[in-house]
């Protein structure tokens, strides 16, 4: 069974240097009580750059312009720039699991970066859902 992601999940980024935490924004609503207890739930909706999923270190893209600027200022030297995400879709795909009527995702989901990286999850954030509580 696929893992929810949680508030602390790792993610990584195909065209970033380093992994980063994802950030939930706080909702009541949320709240589960997962293993380790408790945890905050993200949804689809979780994708907002430098709220919901920071920078990723260096970006290694030559799609972004800050590449391309620090590239050129370098007489065409390949040279990565800081890491600002650029995602503007929600995780896919999205689960059947519903926070206050949005769905939640689990380890296998992504989400695209307009500088064409894909972020991934590296640690969905918690162990396992724990029943009966």
């Amino acid at each position: 069974m696929a893992i929810l992601v949680a508030n602390g999940a790792q993610l990584a980024c195909t065209m970033g240097t380093v992994p980063s935490p994802l950030t939930v924004v706080p909702e009541p609503t949320h709240d589960v009580t997962v293993a380790p207890p408790p945890a905050q739930l993200a949804t689809i909706n979780d994708f907002v750059p430098l709220t919901n999923i920071k920078s990723f270190g260096m970006c290694k893209s030559l799609a972004n312009p800050a590449v391309q600027a620090a590239t050129t200022a370098a007489f065409g030297v390949f040279t990565p720039a800081p890491c600002v995400p650029a995602t503007a879709a929600p995780w896919a795909p999205p689960q059947r699991v519903l926070l206050t009527g949005v769905p939640a995702f689990d380890q296998a989901a992504t989400c695209q970066c307009a500088w064409q990286g894909t972020v991934k999850v590296v640690t969905p954030g918690q162990t396992g859902v724990v029943t009966g509580a």
